[in-house]
């Protein structure tokens, strides 16, 4: 592990509400969230704080989190304006590295070794981009400080929000032991239970583990985990990152009773799904197409071809072959591609006559 490099982790707290709040100051002090109607199966996207004390969370119903909080406000998202935010933040980035890893609108890794500022100190480069985001942007933003990614980015949740913490490379050895293994990325629910049952609840507990028992018991997965075990991850910080996909989704306000109600919503996704290609093309070049149906009890199958194209009829072959598995009233339908880099990948790139199904289950039982 290169113990020489400062990763800082930032992420604004609570983004799309605090934009809101920004925008509107009588919102302050209110518990908010930005999402769906909850008459129209609306979903939450995030909340601020005030609402997080009564249980809600993103991806949440808003039926379900306005029954939690009756005086919940709820404020539809604005996405182009929190992209506006989003880039002026990651100016204020720029003027302190450009080794800088987007993850999503409100967070980013930043690689600041060879940073000149402050004498060359992590902590107080990011004190001064939160200051500089406050005074600017008019939200906060929390920073985690660390000799890798990993920790970094569990740093930046440790004094949520408005605030940052580091781990010093002396100090790595001695946090990673009493973090707990839910920690871990790769480590969900079933996973985390599994380890509960071995009696492994810390990283500490984890490295104590043999090998043969980790690859045993959790498979390639095993080998990562010890070494985060060890506060070991040596990925860089990446300035290019990859898409993969490219998707849009509907939850409907009433189930679609049938698959002739499905296959008719198909051109209006795919309208929506171009204006997104439009932004990414000529970068990537597609090699797939796929179709995901959620049905009314949130049992969710994902069926996909190879494809060169967003080919309405294909979406339509797909959205058939998906209903086909379970044949029940659909809430949720989505379509989108999968990418690959037009200069990297042109000999993935197919030409519109190489098209075969795979057959590809991914049924699964939303909790």
């Amino acid at each position: 592990m290169d113990l020489a490099r400062k990763i800082i982790h930032c992420d604004c707290d609570c983004f799309y509400a605090s934009i809101e709040m920004r925008d509107n100051p009588s919102l302050l002090g209110k518990p908010i969230a930005v999402g769906g109607s909850p008459e129209r199966r609306g979903v939450v996207a995030t909340c601020n704080y005030e609402a997080r004390k009564f249980g809600i969370h993103s991806a949440m119903a808003s039926a379900t989190a306005r029954i939690r909080c009756p005086n919940l406000i709820i404020v539809r998202p604005d996405m182009e304006k929190y992209r506006k935010a989003s880039q002026r933040i990651h100016e204020i980035f720029q003027n302190y590295t450009d080794i800088i890893e987007p993850l999503s609108l409100d967070e980013a890794f930043l690689d600041v070794s060879n940073c000149k500022l402050h004498h060359g100190s992590a902590t107080l480069i990011a004190e001064d981009i939160r200051k500089e985001v406050k005074e600017n942007i008019g939200i906060t933003i929390s920073a985690g400080i660390a000799p890798n990614k990993f920790l970094a980015k569990i740093a930046s949740d440790w004094n949520k929000p408005d605030g940052q913490f580091a781990i010093t490379p002396d100090e790595v050895t001695q946090f990673v032991e009493k973090l707990p293994v839910k920690k871990l990325h790769g480590v969900g629910k079933v996973t985390n239970a599994k380890m509960k049952r071995l009696g492994i609840g810390t990283c500490g507990d984890l490295r104590r583990l043999e090998k043969s028992k980790l690859r045993k018991y959790f498979g390639s997965l095993g080998e990562r985990l010890f070494q985060l075990s060890l506060g070991i991850d040596d990925r860089q910080v990446k300035t290019d990152r990859i898409r993969k996909s490219v998707s849009v989704e509907n939850t409907y306000d009433k189930d679609l009773k049938d698959i002739a109600v499905c296959v008719n919503e198909i051109p209006a996704l795919i309208v929506l799904l171009k204006k997104r290609l439009k932004k990414i093309t000529p970068e990537y070049c597609i090699v797939k197409q796929f179709v995901k149906i959620k049905f009314h009890d949130f049992v969710q199958t994902t069926v996909e071809m190879i494809s060169s194209s967003a080919d309405v009829e294909n979406f339509k072959e797909l959205c058939k072959e998906g209903y086909a598995r379970h044949q029940k009233p659909v809430r949720l339908l989505g379509v989108g591609v999968r990418l690959r880099p037009t200069i990297s990948a042109k000999s993935e790139c197919l030409d519109s006559n190489q098209l075969s199904l795979i057959p590809r289950q991914t049924d699964n039982q939303e909790v």
